[in-house]
């Protein structure tokens, strides 16, 4: 009887810790948390002792919580940036990074817009305030409304970078706090543009479709285009944490990488990392 009441209680004080080894918070790219809350649901039914946190905030918000140790995951829509990785290194931590999808990022307009496709320099000259009316890239006489994420957006720095060619966007551009809220103000304004992550696209708002090769071909972006690489708007979805708890989230990472995982990806609307 001794015996077995050690045994309970040597259990009771194993089971928080075998409880806590299965929670963990994941944050950042606003592109990423609909596949991270997907994946972490469908996980969560699979094994029942799992506890996963997603919120968003942007991929910077992320990654900062990972530098200062308040997420234990940081899902991000861009690479680590080299004074991200100074910090790390600074305080001591280890990490590891893993693409767990690939996304195509939508340019898009109000549905009543006649527009239905943009070059690669005519987005560079309405992004930044170049071109500031519609009739001037064969629409309306209608004023261009911009619509940015946030700074520390992942999708805000890969824009700049791959479609501003490093240009700083307008002036009266207007930043926005979430993908969401970009996807709602262009549904509601006629003369609006943004860019938004793939999953992101709904009826209420129109993608373009892209050039660039200086307008001889015009890809429209989808899952299809993107695995492809027709489409040239492209990037990587990362994953980043510490190796000190790759034990405790490496099950739930190469679950997301599973081909059960990766259906996931497709059906939320994002490109899997393979055919």
């Amino acid at each position: 009887m001794k015996n077995k009441n050690l045994k309970l209680m040597a259990l009771a004080l194993l089971l928080p810790a075998m409880i806590s080894a299965q929670s963990f918070k994941i944050k950042g790219s606003d592109t990423c948390l609909p596949l991270s809350q997907a994946e972490a649901e469908s996980y969560m039914k699979k094994d029942p002792n799992a506890s996963i946190a997603v919120t968003g905030g942007g991929s910077g918000v992320g990654l900062a919580a990972l530098i200062s140790g308040t997420t234990d995951i940081a899902h991000s829509s861009r690479a680590m940036k080299m004074d991200e990785k100074l910090k790390m290194q600074e305080a001591g931590k280890a990490f590891k990074e893993v693409i767990v999808a690939y996304d195509a990022l939508a340019v898009i307009v109000n549905p009543s817009n006649k527009v239905s496709q943009l070059t690669r320099e005519q987005l560079e000259g309405i992004f930044t305030g170049k071109i500031a009316n519609w009739k001037e890239v064969g629409g309306d006489d209608l004023k261009i409304i911009v619509y940015s994420r946030e700074t520390s957006s992942g999708t805000y720095e890969f824009f700049k970078t791959n479609v501003l060619n490093l240009k700083n966007f307008a002036a009266n551009a207007l930043l926005m706090p979430a993908t969401g809220a970009i996807v709602q103000s262009v549904g509601q304004t006629k003369g609006a543009i943004g860019y938004v992550g793939l999953a992101y696209v709904e009826k209420d708002v129109k993608a373009l479709k892209v050039s660039y090769d200086k307008g001889k071909t015009f890809i429209a972006p989808s899952v299809a285009t993107a695995m492809d690489k027709t489409y040239p708007v492209t990037r990587p979805l990362y994953y980043y944490f510490l190796t000190k708890i790759e034990k405790t989230v490496s099950p739930f990472v190469n679950y997301i990488l599973s081909p059960e995982g990766q259906a996931i990806v497709l059906k939320v609307g994002y490109v899997p990392l393979k055919k």
